[in-house]
């Protein structure tokens, strides 16, 4: 009887399921379903269902599954996840970190390991009390507390004492010297928590649901197969767990030096293969502002794909990502787009899910959605006043407990309208082209050529940045973004290795990509699932780490 592995990735967009002989390491079947990001074990399932019926094997034939998600990366990307306070002791030069607040109290020990300062408990309280309204999670970092961590300890227990919500300890997640780099490491670990109990807790639903009994792990950023109890509890590890997939995909089928670029619904990846290995980043890779300090393969990411957001200021200056929204043409059961669709806050609906988990009302927010179901940021302020920064808290409030999800439109809506694509309503994205593009005086069909030039644009300059970041060790980000509307320079970029396509969106965007590049790109079999065969590549490669 043959033996089995089920490699599965849920991206932002799409969770993709693949089936692979143990013996031959050969994909013997693929699925493909929407993510249900308010319920993940749905999407799973619907992947799992469509690989076992058309595939036909037997539970018992399946000996393991492995999984890579990118939810952890469009988090810090969208910046979404807990929110997190930063409790730093005994460090006086003040640092930010894209957290909800970094605070500072006295103690701390020596690199001996010796008290410097006694830790001020008092004020530690009082940030608590005033914080435990405004946050869902801790981290505690103290001075040399690898060399002593009383004083974490204590924190932590103190913490827990006011306000009984989980506390992560720099001392237990890093061993790094860097005040800074272990806060950062802590804070990581908390955003991404909630997001990774979640998505466990739904692959083991979907597993259970089919009769699959077999060993389950997940992919974490560095390529390396770990056990799903410790990524629960050090979420962090799974920053660019689909990159590596990405990466351990296109070594697999590179028989030289290439980028590998995943462009999915929600982000752009780019890795390197060198020897036909993925590159490894040390000191963590940078996924948006945030340096994640903790080991994984070299990457680069950035908030563009098929479902990036399209937005347009009244004066017709557009601007795409770095947030996703659910594509006009993908979308069912809105409003018709002639009585929302608009610049600014007109640009996207907020549509209510009374059947994701419930939350309190958030200053009569939620009671208004309830009761309109559908709206725009426009029409909330027109109703009560409620707009800008205010606003904005607690859209993302509502979108982080999924009662809510955003619809616009998307690169995905332009391919639509070119006639390149045809898998949603092709209308709605010709309307919704027609309308933003009047705003800039454009046609349907110049407008949708516009979004996806600038789509090709930006994920050129993700490519170009990636490439200086790796060999020169700086970011030119805000010269390559503005190099060629300069009035007196002009730079062109050639890469001199072969580009590697996987994700959704690739074969669309990327061959123009790699024309201006002065290079080629090839589209590897099962490069639409790549991430997913990856993971199950990785699961075949090694022992799971604890």
């Amino acid at each position: 009887m043959h033996k089995y592995i089920i490699g599965i990735d849920t991206g932002g967009t799409f969770t993709d399921a693949v089936l692979v002989d143990r013996d031959l390491h050969e994909v013997v079947a693929t699925a493909k379903r929407p993510t249900t990001h308010f319920n993940l074990a749905k999407g799973t399932g619907d992947a799992l269902t469509e690989l076992i019926e058309s595939s036909g094997i037997a539970s018992e034939q399946v000996t393991g599954v492995s999984v890579s998600s990118t939810l952890a990366t469009n988090s810090v990307v969208e910046n979404k996840g807990a929110r997190v306070a930063i409790i730093v002791i005994g460090y006086v030069k003040h640092f930010k970190l894209p957290v909800k607040a970094v605070l500072f109290v006295k103690g701390g020990h020596t690199i001996k390991g010796k008290e410097e300062e006694p830790l001020d408990l008092e004020y530690l309280v009082s940030l608590v009390s005033d914080l435990k309204d405004e946050v869902d999670v801790y981290g505690v970092c103290s001075a040399m507390s690898i060399k002593n961590p009383i004083h974490e300890l204590v924190a932590e227990k103190a913490i827990g004492m006011i306000d009984p919500k989980p506390v992560f300890c720099s001392h237990q997640i890093s061993n790094q010297a860097g005040m800074q780099e272990r806060a950062a490491t802590a804070g990581l670990h908390a955003k991404l928590m909630p997001i990774m109990q979640k998505y466990v807790s739904g692959v083991q639903l979907a597993m259970e649901k089919h009769n699959l009994h077999c060993p389950m792990i997940v992919v974490g950023g560095d390529g390396k197969p770990l056990a799903a109890e410790i990524v629960v509890k050090q979420a962090g590890l799974t920053v660019a767990s689909g990159p590596a997939c990405t990466a351990h995909f296109g070594a697999a089928r590179s028989n030289t030096d290439s980028l590998v670029i995943d462009v999915g619904g929600t982000t752009t990846d780019i890795a390197m293969i060198e020897d036909r290995q993925p590159l490894l980043a040390l000191d963590g890779c940078q996924i948006g502002q945030w340096k994640t300090h903790v080991e994984a393969v070299d990457m680069h990411t950035k908030g563009v794909g098929g479902d990036s957001y399209v937005h347009l200021s009244h004066t017709g200056q557009l601007a795409l990502g770095p947030s996703r929204v659910t594509p006009l043409s993908m979308a069912k059961g809105i409003l018709s787009v002639e009585e929302w669709l608009g610049s600014d806050d007109s640009s996207k609906l907020i549509i209510f899910r009374p059947e994701a988990e419930s939350v309190a009302q958030v200053d009569g927010l939620t009671a208004l959605l309830t009761q309109h179901g559908q709206m725009t940021p426009a029409m909330i302020r027109e109703k009560c006043g409620l707009g800008g920064v205010a606003l904005g808290v607690q859209l993302e409030h509502l979108s982080r407990k999924q009662q809510i999800f955003e619809c616009g439109f998307t690169p995905t809506d332009a391919l639509h309208v070119l006639d390149i694509i045809d898998i949603g309503e092709k209308d709605l994205a010709v309307r919704g082209a027609d309308i933003l593009g009047g705003v800039m005086g454009l046609s349907a069909q110049k407008f949708a050529r516009l979004v996806i030039g600038r789509t090709e644009e930006l994920i050129e300059n993700l490519v170009i940045d990636y490439v200086i970041q790796r060999y020169w060790n700086n970011s030119l980000t805000s010269f390559i973004s503005t190099r060629k509307n300069h009035p007196v320079l002009g730079v062109d970029f050639s890469i001199k290795i072969p580009l590697i396509g996987l994700g959704a969106a690739a074969r669309y965007f990327l061959p123009s990509v790699a024309a201006n590049l002065g290079t080629t790109v090839t589209f590897p079999e099962h490069c639409e699932v790549g991430n997913a065969v990856g993971a199950a590549i990785i699961c075949l490669s090694g022992d799971v780490h604890p």
